[in-house]
C-alpha cells in the first residue's frame, strides 16, 4: 500500500483514487472516490449547486455519497510486491 497524503494533493480530475475519511459516528473509512466538479455534474443532467461539488464514494452497491477524505493513497507502491 502507498503511504497517505493530504487530500489536497489528490487528483481533481475525475480519475478514481483511494481516499480516506472519518464518518460521523468517528469510523475511519477507505474507499475508492472521485472528484467531481460542478461542470462535470450539471454535464451528467440533474439539478446541481455549488455544494454538490466534491469527493463521492459508493457506501454500499447502490449509494453513492458526497464524502470529505483527510487523506489518499496513490495506486500501486513498493510493498505490494508480496
Amino acid at each position: 500500500m502507498s503511504a497517505k497524503t493530504p487530500i489536497s494533493t489528490a487528483p481533481t480530475d475525475g480519475s478514481k483514487v483511494t481516499v480516506y475519511w472519518t464518518d460521523r459516528d468517528g469510523q475511519e473509512n477507505e474507499s475508492v472516490a472521485q472528484y467531481r466538479s460542478l461542470d462535470r455534474l450539471k454535464a451528467a443532467g440533474g439539478q446541481w449547486d455549488e455544494s454538490d461539488e466534491g469527493w463521492w464514494a459508493y457506501v454500499d452497491s447502490d449509494t453513492q455519497k458526497r464524502i470529505v477524505p483527510h487523506s489518499w493513497a496513490a495506486p500501486g507502491g513498493d510493498d505490494d510486491d508480496e
